[in-house]
């Protein structure tokens, strides 16, 4: 088929990649800005595993083309990706207006994460002869085509039947093994999407509750994460306590579905709850330090390993770090940060910043400071070489914000250690 995936995330360049990879016909139809000039000068916009090496593929072979968002819509154009952010539904009813001056027959796939009702106003602009359904986008950043390629469920939200076919047919190659396919309405899966990032943001916030009462009654909370774990009806995922989730579309899917709530009249406590927990979890391991040395931490130097709000990915949106980095300054402290790929988003925000020095090594990160700070668990954070590194401290203090480390085999060599409910 011949396909228009209009928008510059990491969804839309995904589907782009795939979709191209299975034999469709691709323009990505990109807005101007960073992405569109990295991507034209062949260079990575996003550091996603796999990612540039199968767009570059696609391109190669001229089944993938990178444009723009005015590109003309050909005669025999069949279907149509949406993947906006949450803030650019302006910008996608522009293009569905467009769209609907063309009678042809078309298909509009809309991936983007707006609020509840917005497919069915996109939907009201298109022609008698144009259908639109809705694939909430489900990615995982660090396994992002695997995410699509690879699917536990594809959420189909549908108001008209006619577009069954066709869209299973864009899906056929991802779908082969079952049927990944559930049916609802467009509001319907709206929903879905927003309930199952509420959910997922629930368990975290509730884990991180718990740790503050593991902490309170010396108990660890590593036991007690295995223990409800091993119950089936709770299972193991998203049951890891630490200092905060981030990222923009997660933490935006929790607020709308807040937003969608309250704006029908209802009253959430429980999902107001789950993001002051959240909040307030960002600042834990600064409180940690802040109360380990007696409330001040002027003249110290702390470093912090991770600054992405999870590994594999560059962004900080929303992430632990801002938090810490400004109380860290509040009370005088100087930081020394590594992050893998993160630095330059570091360095856009903040500038020349004379309490922050970025550090291109983890062990220049670690070197003379009087605590360490693990706030991303990037897997070359893992297993340092834990001798190297408390020679290079002037104090031996590890706060880990994501419990990766064996409390009992680095009080061995010597070091102090935080963790996240640890209570040890």
């Amino acid at each position: 088929m011949k396909i228009h995936v209009y928008g510059d995330n990491l969804c839309a360049l995904v589907s782009a990649a795939l979709f191209a990879s299975v034999g469709h016909d691709i323009w990505l139809c990109l807005p101007e800005g960073r992405v569109k000039q990295t991507l034209e000068a062949g260079e990575e916009a996003y550091p996603e595993p796999r990612l540039q090496g199968l767009l570059d593929q696609q391109r190669k072979e001229q089944r993938l083309v990178y444009t723009n968002l005015n590109e003309p819509m050909p005669d025999d154009l069949e279907a149509v990706f949406l993947a906006f952010a949450p803030k650019d539904f302006g910008l996608a009813e522009q293009i569905v207006k467009k769209l609907g001056q063309n009678d042809q027959h078309l298909l509009v796939i809309n991936q983007s994460t707006f609020a509840v009702g917005c497919s069915a106003r996109l939907a009201s602009h298109l022609s008698s002869q144009q259908s639109l359904v809705y694939v909430p986008d489900f990615i995982q950043e660090g396994v992002a085509i695997d995410s699509i390629a690879r699917p536990n469920k594809i959420i189909l939200g549908m108001d008209d039947p006619r577009a069954e076919n066709q869209i299973r047919e864009i899906f056929r190659p991802f779908n082969r093994l079952k049927d990944h396919f559930l049916k609802m309405s467009l509001r319907e899966a709206e929903f879905t999407k927003l309930a199952v990032s509420g959910m997922l943001a629930t368990r975290i916030s509730f884990m991180n509750d718990l740790s503050n009462v593991a902490d309170a009654i010396g108990v660890d909370i590593e036991q007690i994460r295995v223990g409800m774990g091993s119950d089936k009806r709770i299972g193991e995922a998203y049951l890891y306590p630490g200092c905060g989730f981030g990222g923009q579309s997660f933490s935006e899917d929790v607020i709308n579905l807040a937003q969608t709530v309250s704006g029908v009249g209802i009253k959430s406590k429980l999902l107001h709850q789950v993001l002051q927990i959240n909040e307030d979890q960002k600042e834990v391991l600064f409180r940690k330090l802040w109360r380990y040395f007696d409330c001040d931490l002027s003249n110290k130097t702390v470093g912090i390993w991770g600054a992405a709000y999870k590994p594999n990915t560059n962004k900080i949106d929303n992430a632990p770090i801002l938090k810490i980095l400004e109380a860290l300054w509040a009370q005088g402290a100087v930081v020394k940060l590594h992050d893998p790929v993160a630095l330059e988003k570091i360095a856009q925000l903040y500038g020349q910043h004379e309490q922050l020095i970025l550090c291109e090594s983890q062990y220049d990160a670690a070197t003379n400071v009087d605590a360490l700070m693990l706030v991303t668990e990037w897997k070359q954070y893992w297993n340092p070489n834990f001798r190297r590194l408390k020679q290079s401290m002037n104090h031996p203090l590890i706060l880990d914000g994501r419990n990766i480390y064996n409390p009992y085999y680095l009080k061995d060599l010597g070091f102090e250690y935080v963790g996240i409910g640890r209570g040890i």
